[in-house]
């Protein structure tokens, strides 16, 4: 094989590998979505301290579709991260009565969530990002079952090769 074939099939053996290994959490959050009967799933992944955007997402329907979405730059915290990095589930009935911050109900809000579960997603003991289940048609009581559930697509996603190798 020339060099330049040689190079071209490592690129192609590369890029297969990595749609592999993203097939593998996509399919994580559609299941997650299924077993969970929310409207979206999403993986919110930090790319600095305390930064990130939806890099994954699973839907019940297009309109719900935030791919690509960043969090406004003042809602997440270090006090919140400190709490992700201790393994904190948060579950939020109605972010309408819960005690959180106006800039997060104002963000929560804006992308049509009335219920809201969020586990941390931990690589190598950092906060990798946030695997969050949203209900948007209504408001919604959490099940310990649901809780379950999130915490546990969050630690297994933590060992999928896309994300421990990042």
């Amino acid at each position: 094989m020339n060099p330049a074939n040689r190079d071209l099939s490592l690129v192609l053996s590369r890029i297969t590998n990595k749609l592999q290994q993203d097939q593998v959490v996509s399919d994580s959050l559609h299941k997650l979505r299924e077993n969970l009967n929310v409207d979206r799933v999403v993986l919110y992944y930090f790319y600095t301290k305390w930064k990130g955007q939806v890099t994954f997402e699973a839907i019940s329907e297009q309109k719900y579709s935030i791919i690509g979405s960043t969090g406004p730059d003042d809602c997440f915290n270090i006090e919140y991260a400190a709490l992700y990095l201790e393994g904190r589930v948060q579950a939020t009935d109605d972010i309408e009565k819960a005690p959180i911050s106006a800039c997060h109900q104002d963000f929560l809000r804006g992308m049509q969530v009335r219920s809201n579960l969020v586990a941390p997603v931990l690589n190598h003991g950092k906060l990798w990002g946030l695997l969050v289940g949203h209900h948007c048609q209504d408001i919604r009581a959490w099940k310990t079952s649901d809780i379950d559930t999130i915490r546990k697509y969050s630690h297994d996603l933590a060992f999928a090769p896309s994300i421990s190798d990042s």
